[in-house]
This record gives C-alpha cells, sequence and structure tokens, in this order.
C-alpha cells in the first residue's frame, strides 16, 4: 500500500472515532480471543489453543478468534446500559479473499440505547454524512423493503411464496436456477436472494435494505404481525456495508437462537467452537440489589435494554470513500490466497 492510502485510511478511522467521541459514546476496547461464541451457521471461525506453562496446574484448552465483538459488547451493555462502539479485528474463516473479503478485517460496531434498527438507520446517514466527501455516498439513502426488492428484482410476492408448500422452490426454478429438492425456506431465500436480488442492489447511492423475513434467523426484534424482524442491511455498488438490528432482548428468544444455531452449527460445521449457553441470563430481569442500594451506588439494572446495534465493514466502507475496487487494496498488509 502507497503512503498516500495509508494516510487516507488513518483520517478516515480518526473521523469515525471523533464522530462517536462527540456524540459521548463509550469507546470499548474488548478481547480479540474468546472462550466460547455466539453461534452462527452461516460463518466459520478460526480455532487457536491456550498453552499451559510448563509445571503449572493450568489444563491447556481451546480460544476462538471473535467474527464480532458482540459477545463482549453485549456484556458491558447489559451491566452498564451506556452508547458504545469499537473499532477492531475480526476474523472470518473459510473465506476467499481478495476482492471483497479478507480472513482477518476491521469493524466497527456501535450501539446505541432506548433506540431502534431506524434511529440506527439515522445515525448511519449522519456518520457518512460526516464521512462522505463524494455526493454519491452522500445521504439520504434510498430505502427499500425486502418484500419490495423481491417484488421488484424476482418478480414474486416473498411470503406468499414462503408460505405456500413448494412455493419458493418453484419460483427459484422459474428464474432458472436449480435447487437441491431438500433445501428448506430459508435457503431458498438466500439462493434467489443472491442470485436474482443482490445483483441489482449497484445504485451508485446507497440503498439500506429493510424488514428481513423471520424466518432467517437472527437476534433482532420482530416487527408487528410476525412476519419481519427489525433489520436492515446497507449496500453500495452492490456491495454489503452494514448489518442493524433493533436487538432482540427476550431471554427466552435468545436462548432459543443460541440453542438452535448450536444444533445447525453441529451438523455443518467445519470449525466448531463451545456455546456460552447460559448466555441468555443476561436478558433476564434481575432483582435490585439491596446491599449495593445501601451502600450508596445504583441499583442493579433490570434486564437487557432496549438498544439498537451495528456492524459496519470498515474495509470496505474505505473502499468506497476511495473509490477502491478490492479489499486488499485498502489493507495495509493484505492475506495473499
Amino acid at each position: 500500500m502507497d503512503i498516500e492510502m495509508l494516510q487516507e485510511r488513518a483520517r478516515i478511522i480518526r473521523q469515525v472515532r471523533s464522530f462517536f467521541d462527540r456524540k459521548n459514546y463509550l469507546e470499548l476496547d474488548t478481547p480479540l480471543l474468546s472462550p466460547d461464541l455466539i453461534p452462527e451457521s452461516c460463518l466459520e471461525v478460526f480455532e487457536t489453543t491456550r498453552l499451559a506453562p510448563p509445571g503449572s496446574s493450568f489444563i491447556s484448552k481451546p480460544y476462538w478468534l471473535i467474527p464480532s465483538p458482540e459477545i463482549w459488547m453485549k456484556r458491558i451493555i447489559a451491566q452498564h446500559r451506556v452508547n458504545v462502539y469499537q473499532v477492531c479485528k475480526c476474523f472470518r474463516n473459510g473465506e476467499s479473499s481478495g476482492h471483497l473479503h479478507s480472513p482477518e478485517f476491521t469493524m466497527l460496531e456501535y450501539y446505541t440505547m432506548d433506540a431502534d434498527y431506524l434511529d440506527s438507520l439515522s445515525l448511519t446517514e449522519e456518520l457518512f454524512a460526516n464521512l462522505a466527501e463524494t455526493p454519491k455516498l452522500k445521504p439520504p439513502f434510498e430505502r427499500i423493503t425486502v418484500a419490495e426488492a423481491f417484488a421488484r428484482w424476482a418478480g414474486f410476492d416473498l411470503y406468499k411464496a414462503a408460505e405456500a408448500k413448494g412455493g419458493m422452490e418453484a419460483e427459484a426454478r422459474r428464474l432458472g436456477l436449480a435447487p437441491p429438492a431438500d433445501l428448506g425456506v430459508p435457503a431458498l431465500y438466500d439462493l434467489i436472494f443472491i442470485h436474482a436480488v443482490e445483483p441489482r442492489l449497484k445504485a451508485d447511492k446507497p440503498i439500506a435494505l429493510l424488514d428481513y423475513p423471520a424466518f432467517v434467523p437472527c437476534l433482532a426484534r420482530q416487527n408487528a404481525g410476525g412476519k419481519t424482524v427489525e433489520r436492515w442491511e446497507l449496500y453500495f455498488n452492490g456491495i454489503e456495508l452494514a448489518n442493524c438490528y433493533s436487538e432482540e432482548t427476550d431471554p427466552q428468544k435468545v436462548k432459543y437462537f443460541f440453542e438452535s444455531e448450536a444444533a445447525a452449527r453441529e451438523q455443518t460445521a467445519l470449525v466448531h467452537h463451545k456455546v456460552d449457553h447460559d448466555y441468555w441470563k443476561m436478558f433476564l430481569p434481575r432483582a435490585e440489589n439491596a446491599h449495593t442500594k445501601d451502600a450508596g451506588h445504583a441499583p442493579a439494572a433490570t434486564g437487557f435494554p432496549r438498544c439498537s446495534g451495528v456492524a459496519l465493514g470498515l474495509d470496505r466502507l474505505i473502499m468506497a470513500l476511495t473509490a477502491r475496487s478490492t479489499i486488499d487494496s485498502v489493507l495495509p498488509f493484505p492475506t495473499n490466497n
């Protein structure tokens, strides 16, 4: 990487930090190694081993590199209920590198209290307004629902097809795709989205794709009616830049997500990792701690606060801001294939 690109990368990251600092978000610095992870059946992770020092009673144990700082950031949110952000390295295994992916990449993740996904979208527009010097990246973003995107570019009613027996498979075949006969609705949705919808998100202005179907597993709160969840993804020139939820705060729904995704990973993952099956208890209401209150401190918080979080690929954003076409071109030391 040339010195001009190094300087521009550093300037953009400084601007990001300055934006959140001015808004009094607390910058976090959480671990990159974790003894367990949030289970996500759609991605692979890196495993390493913490070795026991010679002569010690410590037993060597596995650790995993985080694919997102979410697992740590939510613990701090549950305890302190404060707006937070973090710029950190994250790691995802089993993906090609060079064009849009790197096994080690830089993530910007931020959580806003007493906010929903639309509040986070407005905040992200404000961030872009502070960063973007090119009119193409200036807000407001175009906003379109997933259902509208499927109707416009795939040519069918997503929810009617999903509810009809064989409906999604029939639509996939109509579009010239050849899905295996045993694919479920979520996998068929992904297949059609990747081949028929995502390639059309190539507008030269950012597009926010809102209200994802509830049958796609994630930790987002459901909209009224239950068909969709409060989630958006941000695209620019066909490239996904960010993912956002109104965070799920129901402990039983968090528990179910962990159990179902952990079971799915057991069937498909190449690298298995430990799951903290008590993580959901962080979302349970907690009685006030009388001893803490008597000691002159604030009482213990109850449950997990209403909030919204955004995960933004900072390398991809730097690509967009500098009009580069590959992620390798904005990394100081790209990972070779």
